[in-house]
């Protein structure tokens, strides 16, 4: 399967690795044969470190609001075959917006979707991470540019019906990027340190 979480997660379940650092949808993917993944894998989370909040991302005088307004807009929804694209995916799949035909799509990383909304190549771009996340945070600082995340747990219901409970509803505080001014109400997932089955058995013996 693409993406690097992925391939972690195979090597844990081939015995090449004893532990792995994953989101939590990509190691439940894993574990039920879901996603990207053709079997189940042997996989368990060993513990969870912390969240990923989820960055709907745009600035002033795009006409983007809410999630609706992305439709025909121009975003970018994470690198390709990354973690943060597949929450992406999944988060405009619950608004009913195809990622296909509904916006005009970019798979740039984060600091390659802030250079480009600065050149006012895209309109909005996500982003999944911790919170203040830099290239964010620089997008930000940026002199004339006032940043809005846009709030989108409508979508938890959905995503956890489809895709298990692993998508929870949070926050990011007013004042987390300069100019943020109101805070925003996110999807949430965890990141999870993984282990071969075998090893969590092993541990919960000693």
């Amino acid at each position: 399967p693409a993406g690097l979480e992925a391939t972690h997660l195979v090597a844990i379940g081939a015995g090449k690795a004893d532990i792995a650092f994953s989101l939590a949808d990509t190691a439940w993917d894993a574990y039920i044969g879901g996603g990207k993944f053709k079997e189940k894998l042997p996989v368990r989370a060993l513990a969870v470190i912390y969240t990923n909040e989820s960055h709907w991302v745009t600035v002033d005088g795009t006409g983007i609001e809410k999630m609706a307004d992305l439709k025909g807009k121009r975003i970018s929804t994470g690198a390709a075959g990354s973690g943060t694209e597949v929450i992406a995916l999944r988060i405009l799949e619950a608004y009913g917006i195809d990622p296909e035909k509904d916006v005009k799509r970019e798979k740039l990383s984060v600091a390659e979707s802030v250079n480009a909304i600065k050149d006012r190549k895209i309109d909005a771009f996500f982003w999944s991470g911790g919170v203040p996340t830099a290239a964010v945070t620089d997008l930000a600082a940026t002199p004339g540019v006032k940043i809005r995340i846009l709030d989108h747990t409508d979508a938890v219901p959905a995503l956890t019906k489809k895709y298990g409970p692993i998508y929870v509803a949070g926050r990011i505080p007013a004042k987390s990027y300069p100019g943020q001014d109101r805070e925003a109400q996110v999807t949430v997932v965890w990141n999870v340190l993984a282990v071969h089955e075998k090893m969590d058995e092993q541990l919960a013996y000693q």
